[in-house]
């Protein structure tokens, strides 16, 4: 969905996931309701390869921290993306690995906002946290 939302406001977008079948469904979706497609790269969020660090003004990730690894991992992989005056926003259900992914980075220097979000889904109320990060 950030990928789709980013295409369609006229962002330069590199979509990344550790996952191929995730980068596929990110392409497909932009083709199918934009007519557009997102250059794609897969990258193990563990072991990641950065061949330009500090390169991107903004960084987006949606449901990306649902197990402590990935917080983890992610949470050494936003410095490394973003410029020096970037942004990095996600987007959360209040997954239990997101307070551990947001420590790391106020230890690191990030000034963090977190605004909280209800999103209709299935007919229920959902909670998000939109998690907006910024290197001080």
């Amino acid at each position: 969905m950030p990928t789709v939302a980013a295409l369609a406001r006229g962002a330069r977008v590199l979509a990344t996931d550790h996952y191929a079948a995730a980068l596929d469904f990110a392409a497909y979706n932009a083709r199918a309701n934009l007519g557009q497609e997102p250059e794609t790269v897969l990258l193990d969020w563990r072991a990641p390869y950065v061949p330009h660090p500090a390169a991107f003004d903004l960084v987006l990730g949606a449901d990306v921290l649902y197990e402590r690894p990935n917080a983890v991992a992610l949470a050494d992989l936003v410095p490394k993306l973003l410029a020096p005056k970037g942004e990095a926003i996600f987007a959360d259900p209040r997954r239990d690995a997101a307070p551990a992914f947001l420590r790391i980075l106020e230890e690191r220097g990030f000034e963090i906002y977190t605004q909280d979000a209800p999103v209709e889904h299935s007919g229920r109320e959902v909670g998000v946290s939109l998690h907006q990060l910024r290197p001080r």
